[in-house]
């Protein structure tokens, strides 16, 4: 008898290569590698109803920006009723349930709305707050037996990304799926330009290079209380609420890279300093970064969000012996020369055809119970190699991913003054 596929929508597979970090007791596994076989073009997202035999009762936590966009993108699959809705802000939740036709009665605002989220009777959750409060949400959701979907990054600290690792876990064992919301690998071209990559198609790596340019995010002094930085992107500025910019932004770029070369880095060296007009905040909006890896490999990564152009970049390139690769969340997709040389194209639309392609895969592995959660081991690592090159950039030293695991530096975020 068939069994149906518990791969994503892309037929991706994961190969691990495990490295061990210890921190707390605790053991890290290191970076998996993707590995599989796409078609050679991208082709746009259908977009037209499905109809499914099952549908989840889903609650939103976070409605904002993208929070609120994402429940719409819930809401069209078709295969989920948008049950609950959760903000900090009463009116953001309204608004949100508003457009979703969520009752009244199931529209939490304040600290504890995701609380009233989960006991509502919901089936699965899709967290969408700063992600200082992720480990905290998770840790809940999973306890109550939902299903879990979120964004990144999954934590703005090592406990934190430890948390997300054990309660992701626990959500395995209990027969849940938990979900980490990344784009880039979800790219048919990506996907290509990464296989022809592991299979060696331009020689050994000789060295790498990954980039992240935003052009900025408000940054509007502070008032009483932090009410006022949990709106529009505001909390981006601030470390311990989002992690600093290589943390929330870069980060797309250094997972896609952790996923091409299939391990963690070692250690990492760097610098960062605030450039932008008028700060308020303390994350850094340059950033330069020197990756490690065991086996000499080393990985460049250089980071900017200033409004000094008028375009944004997440991307790798890949250097071998014979050959080099490129993969891109807005722009080109290659190999070339080396023995298997991939002309590739341009990566268009991923922003919503990612989240639209894992949204999918989020409902099917929940129908046909697919609980390997593949994506839990790869958000961990990739924000423990974010907030490595952080620390190691805000220090301006050398900093090994063992130290880093062993300090176990929580960042605390001042939650007096706001709404329970």
């Amino acid at each position: 008898m068939h069994q149906p596929s518990c791969r994503s929508e892309n037929a991706l597979t994961r190969t691990p290569s495990r490295r061990r970090f210890l921190a707390a007791g605790a053991a890290l596994a290191g970076a998996a590698a993707f590995a599989g076989a796409e078609p050679s073009e991208t082709r746009p997202a259908d977009t037209r109803p499905v109809e499914h035999d099952r549908r989840i009762r889903l609650g939103i936590v976070g409605c904002g920006g993208r929070g609120s966009w994402i429940a719409g993108l819930f809401s069209r699959h078709g295969g989920y009723e948008i049950h609950a809705v959760a903000d900090y802000f009463q009116e953001v939740a309204d608004a949100c349930g508003d457009a979703l036709g969520v009752s009244r009665n199931r529209r939490f605002c304040g600290l504890s709305g995701y609380r009233r989220v989960i006991d509502s009777g919901v089936e699965a959750v899709a967290l969408e707050t700063p992600p200082c409060f992720f480990p905290e949400h998770a840790a809940a959701a999973v306890q109550a037996g939902l299903h879990v979907y979120m964004a990144k990054p999954v934590a703005v600290d090592v406990p934190g990304a430890l948390r997300i690792l054990e309660v992701g876990r626990q959500a395995g064992r209990q027969k849940r799926c938990f979900f980490v919301d990344y784009q880039m690998p979800t790219d048919p071209l990506n996907i290509e330009v990464v296989r022809r990559l592991q299979a060696g198609a331009v020689g050994p790596l000789a060295h790498a290079s990954s980039f992240g340019y935003a052009t900025g995010f408000p940054d509007p002094p502070r008032t009483a209380t932090i009410a006022d930085r949990l709106r529009k992107l505001i909390w981006v500025n601030d470390v311990a609420i989002g992690g600093d910019y290589i943390v929330n932004f870069d980060i797309h770029a250094i997972d896609a890279a952790l996923w091409a070369i299939g391990r963690m880095p070692t250690a990492a060296t760097g610098r960062s300093r605030i450039v932008r007009a008028d700060p308020h905040g303390d994350s850094r909006d340059v950033c330069q970064v020197l990756y490690e890896f065991e086996d000499g490999l080393v990985l460049s990564h250089h980071g900017q969000a200033l409004p000094n152009s008028p375009d944004e970049g997440l991307g790798c390139k890949f250097y071998g012996q014979a050959g080099m690769a490129v993969i891109n969340y807005w722009g080109k997709a290659c190999v070339n020369g080396g023995s298997e040389p991939f002309a590739g194209g341009t990566v268009e639309n991923l922003y919503q055809a990612g989240a639209e392609r894992n949204i999918a895969t989020f409902h099917r592995q929940i129908v046909q119970g697919c609980f390997e959660n593949e994506t839990l081991q790869r958000s961990v690592d990739g924000v423990l190699a974010c907030i490595l090159g952080r620390e190691a950039a805000a220090r301006g030293t050398r900093l090994t991913m063992k130290a880093l695991l062993e300090e176990n530096r929580r960042l605390e975020v001042d939650l007096s003054g706001l709404q329970a």
